[in-house]
């Protein structure tokens, strides 16, 4: 059993975290209806875990409701205590090596167009838990062949080994967010390196180029916009094809809090520069998320992505 997995939090002695006044363009809905419902009981059934809940995500209403989620592998216990995220840290149990069996049963139940996997962080094993992430998406072309598949991955503390494991299984899209500029990556995940990040994201491209590469950025924690930009250039150069920016919302007073909210046109400027930089698509607004859309995405760029690379 985990021992003493607790929710991630900050010291309340050192850090004011009141909550500010949230503005009205940020309107989350509570989730309900037949179709969350359901999906809620197959993820129960199949003993299986959505980052969808245990994160907090702001629009597990919307895509619940449509019938999509995010799987949440490696268990529900992250060997990290990254400072904005409410998944429960500790000492994991031992690897589940029949959870891919499962989440590939549950997407084809669900007969999804494209999943999402994603992961805690499970820092005592070398390989990071990638074999799991290789599993499943081979289980799931297996079972579902028209199902594309996009893995967000942790950052394997820079392992190419582990990358190379997930990488030879060919998701559709390999996706890493660095969550934070560079001068807040101690305060806001004390135990990741913006180093690794680079080193994940740059390899990913040159081990499988035609693979759509895609990060994200959380904005709120103290950051200024032309760091911001600065980060957005970094992924740029890093090959990273996809990009997601949101409002960082504090999950609870026990973590880092919102420095400030963005204001919409911030982030339509920030999409702007995003494309006049070169990626092929950026969403960017309060309540975007790393999975937000994917399917759209996916749908729209592998196509003339894979015809890039083999001109």
């Amino acid at each position: 059993m985990p021992t003493n997995p607790t929710r991630n939090r900050v010291n309340p002695e050192t850090i004011d975290t009141t909550p500010l006044r949230r503005p009205s363009w940020i309107k989350i809905s509570a989730p309900s209806g037949e179709t969350y419902q359901n999906l809620q009981h197959l993820m129960r059934s199949k003993a299986l875990h959505t980052v969808c809940e245990e994160a907090g995500c702001p629009n597990m209403g919307e895509c619940w409701g449509s019938g999509t989620a995010t799987f949440l592998m490696l268990g529900d216990v992250c060997t990290r205590t990254c400072g904005f995220c409410d998944v429960k840290h500790g000492r994991p149990e031992s690897m589940d090596w029949h959870e891919p069996e499962r989440v590939a049963q549950a997407v084809k139940q669900m007969d999804l167009k494209h999943a999402v996997i994603t992961s805690v962080n499970r820092d005592e094993r070398r390989d990071g838990g990638a074999p799991i992430f290789a599993m499943v998406i081979r289980r799931i072309r297996q079972l579902l062949s028209g199902c594309s598949v996009e893995v967000l991955i942790p950052d394997f503390k820079g392992s190419i080994e582990a990358l190379r494991i997930v990488m030879a299984a060919r998701p559709e899209i390999l996706n890493h967010n660095v969550e934070t500029v560079p001068r807040l990556f101690k305060q806001v995940q004390p135990q990741d390196r913006y180093e690794w990040s680079e080193k994940i994201l740059s390899h990913a491209r040159r081990l499988e180029p035609d693979v759509l590469t895609k990060s994200g950025i959380m904005v709120g924690l103290g950051e200024t916009f032309e760091e911001v930009q600065a980060t957005m250039r970094d992924l740029r150069d890093w090959g990273v094809d996809i990009l997601t920016i949101g409002q960082y919302l504090q999950p609870s007073r026990k973590h880092l809090p919102i420095k400030r909210y963005y204001e919409l046109d911030e982030f339509e400027a920030l999409k702007d520069y995003g494309l006049g930089l070169g990626f092929k698509w950026v969403e960017s607004s309060p309540l975007v998320r790393s999975s937000y859309h994917a399917g759209d995405q996916v749908r729209a760029l592998s196509a003339v992505h894979r015809k890039l690379y083999a001109a």
